[in-house]
């Protein structure tokens, strides 16, 4: 089971976002695990999941775990526009040794209560034994996950990661027996009063020692993975501000702001 603080990672890029930086994996990892992170969530939001084809993705959830070498917990985001790819990429992390494996709902489509039940479920059981994650995020899938389903799934469901925002959005999930872990800086005080098991910190990417939650705001002012991951190179660690097309890297201009701000906060 996962606990504490956990960093949504970045995904190493390179090529102009169009391949993977499989060299800067292993100093990124260190670098987080010298934050004393609990662990990691790779390749969700923060981490560009959604955009990396099947094949990447598990070249991807692959490496982190290797660099990893059990030094903290490697938790894995599967979740994709079909049932049968989310069971696939679920199936392969568990093989490839994650720790937990956690699934947004499909976008795009309206989905009734029966049709999303069936979708977590099959992942939920290709999951097998290892702890898996339902991962709430209205404000990225259109809608939320119903209560309902978090019921009807059961044992089936370790926890939850949340990631709406005001904290009304955030507290009906809040279910006893269920670890949930809070996605927004802002919110985890007052999560973990409530209960909550832990953080799932995009921040914490950049800045896995801690610090102040109003620095996510300064850095949304950018494009938010790009600005990530130069923070993160300009902190020393390998990994290029490179990612995949639709999202764009930082203008010459935006370059310069961050910076100034890097050098002041």
């Amino acid at each position: 089971m996962l606990h504490g603080r956990l960093a949504a990672a970045v995904t190493p890029l390179r090529d102009g976002g169009m391949t993977l930086d499989g060299a800067a994996f292993g100093p990124y990892v260190d670098f987080l695990v010298g934050g004393r992170l609990d662990g990691i969530l790779a390749l969700g939001t923060t981490g560009e999941g959604i955009l990396l084809a099947t094949d990447e993705r598990k070249r991807a959830a692959e490496l982190f775990i290797t660099k990893a070498a059990g030094r903290f917990d490697v938790a894995v985001h599967c979740g994709a526009q079909t049932t049968a790819e989310t069971v696939e990429l679920t199936r392969h992390a568990v093989d490839a040794g994650a720790d937990a494996v956690a699934v947004i709902g499909p976008p795009y489509y309206p989905l009734d209560e029966e049709a999303l039940f069936r979708h977590f479920e099959a992942a939920a059981q290709a999951a097998g034994n290892v702890p898996f994650y339902l991962y709430e995020f209205r404000a990225r899938t259109g809608y939320s996950i119903p209560l309902s389903i978090v019921e009807r799934l059961g044992h089936l469901v370790a926890g939850i990661k949340v990631s709406n925002q005001p904290f009304e959005a955030v507290e009906p999930y809040l279910l006893e027996g269920l670890d949930v872990f809070i996605g927004a800086e802002g919110l985890v005080d007052e999560g973990l009063r409530r209960g909550a098991a832990g953080s799932v910190s995009g921040l914490a990417a950049a800045f896995p020692e801690g610090g102040d939650p109003s620095k996510r705001a300064a850095l949304e002012r950018f494009p938010f993975q790009a600005a990530l991951k130069a923070v993160i190179g300009l902190r020393g660690v390998p990994v290029r501000e490179d990612v995949r097309p639709p999202l764009r890297t930082l203008s010459p201009e935006e370059r310069g702001d961050l910076e100034r701000w890097l050098e002041s906060s």
